[in-house]
C-alpha cells in the first residue's frame, strides 16, 4: 500500500498494491496492519457505509461535531467521484482549505479523511457505488452541512453548475457561520 499526505498533510491518498492477471485481479481493500504502517494511523472502525448515485449527483459536505465526530476512509467500487475535504480545525494552518481526488472503479484509491473535516463528493461517471468506513457511529444530533457551492471555500467541482443535491444539503450553512472544531472534543 502506498500511502501519499496531500497538500492538507492530514488528507492521506492511499493506493493499493493490486495483482492483476488474465483472471482479473485481486487487492486488499483494508488490511489494519498495512494501513498503521503506511500512515502511522490506527483507527478503530464502527460502520462501513455504501451509497449509489448517478452522474451530477453531489453529495455533502457533511460531518459530525464531537463528541461523535467521524474520520473516514472512502472508496469507490463502481464508477468514479471526484472526492472532496475540506479542513474546519478552527486552529489548523489549513483552516478552510479544501483538497480533492478522483476516485474510481478502475484507479482503487481511497481516501483517508480525519476528524475536523467536512466531506463531500461529485458523481462523475453515469452511476457511482461509494463505500467508506467511519470511525463513529451515524448521530442525527451532531451531523452538520456546510454549502457545497460556498464561495469562501471556492471548491472547484468542475463542470458541476447545476448538480443534483438533496433537500438537506441544499439547507447547508454558510462557511462563516459553520460549527468549527477547536481541538479534538469542542467546536467553536
Amino acid at each position: 500500500m502506498k500511502a501519499t499526505r496531500l497538500a492538507i498533510p492530514d488528507v492521506i491518498l492511499l493506493e493499493p498494491t493490486v495483482h492483476e492477471d488474465d483472471r482479473g485481479f485481486f487487492f486488499e481493500s483494508y488490511n489494519q496492519r498495512a494501513f498503521e504502517q503506511a500512515t502511522g494511523l490506527s483507527p478503530t472502525f464502527v460502520q462501513d457505509n455504501h451509497s449509489k448515485s448517478r452522474k451530477g449527483v453531489l453529495r455533502g459536505l457533511h460531518y459530525q461535531l464531537p463528541p461523535k465526530a467521524q474520520a473516514k476512509l472512502v472508496r469507490v467500487i463502481q464508477g468514479e467521484v471526484f472526492d472532496v475535504a475540506v479542513d474546519i480545525r478552527k486552529n489548523s494552518p489549513t483552516f478552510g482549505q479544501w483538497v480533492g481526488e478522483t476516485l474510481s472503479a478502475e484507479n482503487k484509491k481511497q481516501l483517508w479523511i480525519p476528524e475536523g473535516f467536512a466531506h463531500g463528493f461529485l458523481t462523475l461517471s453515469n452511476t457511482a457505488e461509494f463505500l467508506y468506513k467511519t470511525t463513529n457511529f451515524y448521530s442525527t444530533e451532531t451531523e452538520r452541512c456546510i454549502c457545497w457551492n460556498d464561495p469562501n471555500i471556492a471548491i472547484n467541482w468542475g463542470n458541476a453548475d447545476q448538480p443534483y443535491i438533496s433537500n438537506s444539503d441544499a439547507q447547508g450553512t454558510i462557511f462563516v457561520d459553520a460549527d468549527y472544531f477547536t481541538d479534538g472534543n469542542t467546536v467553536a
